[in-house]
């Protein structure tokens, strides 16, 4: 049996390797399972980041059209059941311990573009391309992607990409804020791991807090944000990574964060 995906343990990081070449990085159960095995694997401390990456050169193309085509002899509900995997698998993006780093080369399409979006930082190989493709096949958005477009891009440009599945380009995305760096394709994955490398030598605890009310802070009011920053502050101000910072910064030296 052909294995579509992989997980990567490289120690302070887990990997997820996208292997789907022929269908251009097309979701598939097995890039379910090495996704949710790498948010399973994330839940030891030792692993700082998750890196989400494509073999084949194409980040991913969304819902395979084959498998699209089968569903439509479900019933509704069934359908919902089917779309539901996508999302819970969004959702353990969302709710792992560490931060996510999507490497995109070539492109990311459809449900991929959710997949790459639900990243928390994005390399991009120069000249590739977002689209949300749905439309082309009279269907709508899933993976949460109208509410990550709407969260980072502006309306016009949002639209533009849901209702006439115009492609934007890495570049674009990239001026806009919603892609952190564009390389050269041969660049990407190794600027994805230093981003990794960069997270790795940093405060652990206090980037899970920051990941967390980064995510909250879209869906609650400033009231309530602000409650939110004193008591994490208070509660980090007294914790050892701080006292290993402060300390740091102070004698004009790298800090050395570690497992505890």
């Amino acid at each position: 049996m052909t294995v579509l995906a992989r997980v990567e343990d490289q120690g302070d990081r887990a990997v997820v390797v996208n292997m789907n070449a022929t269908r251009r990085g097309a979701l598939s159960p097995d890039l379910y399972a090495a996704i949710n095995d790498a948010v399973a694997l994330a839940q030891e401390p030792r692993i700082r980041a998750i890196l989400l990456t494509s073999e084949g050169g194409f980040f991913c193309a969304g819902g395979d059209l084959n498998v699209l085509i089968e569903r439509r002899t479900l019933s509704e509900a069934q359908r919902r059941d089917k779309v539901d995997e996508l999302h819970g698998l969004i959702r353990a993006l969302r709710a792992a311990p560490v931060p996510v780093i999507a490497a995109v080369e070539g492109g990311a399409a459809g449900a991929g573009l959710s997949l790459a979006l639900a990243a928390d930082l994005i390399v991009a190989e120069a000249g590739s391309k977002f689209t949300a493709a749905y439309v082309k096949a009279g269907l709508v958005p899933d993976g949460g992607l109208t509410s990550a477009l709407a969260r980072i891009l502006p309306r016009p440009l949002a639209m533009e990409m849901c209702l006439l599945a115009r492609p934007v380009t890495a570049e674009r995305m990239e001026a806009l804020g919603a892609v952190n760096l564009v390389v050269p394709g041969d660049q990407v994955l190794a600027s994805a791991q230093a981003l990794a490398d960069t997270l790795a030598k940093g405060p652990p605890e206090a980037q899970r807090v920051i990941r967390q009310m980064m995510s909250e802070a879209y869906e609650t009011s400033e009231a309530a944000q602000l409650d939110r920053e004193r008591n994490a502050m208070a509660a980090a101000a007294g914790a050892p990574e701080a006292g290993e910072g402060i300390a740091a910064f102070l004698e004009k030296r790298a800090p050395q964060f570690g497992i505890k």
